[in-house]
């Protein structure tokens, strides 16, 4: 009873603390400013509709990506590929990094399924299905099924279209006209 009793108190006063803090403002006392962002027909903002039919896009079965790794110094595209559904960075996972039993019997975060054991993560399942964050590679399998994975570094523009594009030269093609040698 005593432990409920503190847990509502501090509660309380948190809730109470927390109702009197000052609207942010800049050091020369400028205030926060408040944007209500229009939205369409469909309850969505303009960000959220474009966000909404990119996942479609990414996701639409056999679909068919063209990507081009383009040179920031020369504007030569240096690697042309097919990309069948849709181009991946290698930090994207299945499951959370970070999970536990619980954290001190409370269960502040979201329940993940590993083999049967419920686990709680603080990690946030993205629009996509997946956790994690873009990384220092991309990976995709062509047309033809073969896997590709690419590390972006500096003097690299990615550009992947669900259209090609008329470029004047490629440099590397990364599909395959024919049977290696060794297959033949």
């Amino acid at each position: 009873m005593k432990k409920t009793l503190a847990v509502l108190v501090s509660v309380v006063v948190l809730g109470f603390f927390v109702g009197c803090t000052p609207a942010p403002q800049s050091v020369s006392g400028v205030g926060k400013a408040e944007v209500k962002i229009p939205t369409g027909p469909d309850g969505l903002t303009s960000e959220q509709r474009n966000i909404r039919e990119r996942l479609v896009e990414d996701n639409k079965p056999g679909s068919v990506k063209h990507l081009y790794v383009i040179s920031a110094y020369s504007g030569q595209v240096i690697i042309y590929s097919t990309v069948r559904g849709k181009v991946t960075s290698g930090g994207k996972r299945l499951t959370p990094t970070t999970v536990v039993d619980n954290w001190g019997g409370a269960s502040k975060g979201f329940g993940v399924d590993f083999n049967g054991n419920t686990m709680i993560t603080q990690e946030v399942l993205q629009d996509d299905g997946t956790y994690g964050s873009s990384s220092e590679y991309l990976y995709w399998w062509d047309t033809k099924g073969v896997y590709h994975q690419h590390y972006v570094s500096g003097g690299q523009i990615v550009h992947v279209s669900n259209q090609p594009l008329a470029v004047k030269g490629i440099i590397i093609n990364m599909e395959l006209t024919q049977k290696p040698e060794a297959e033949k």
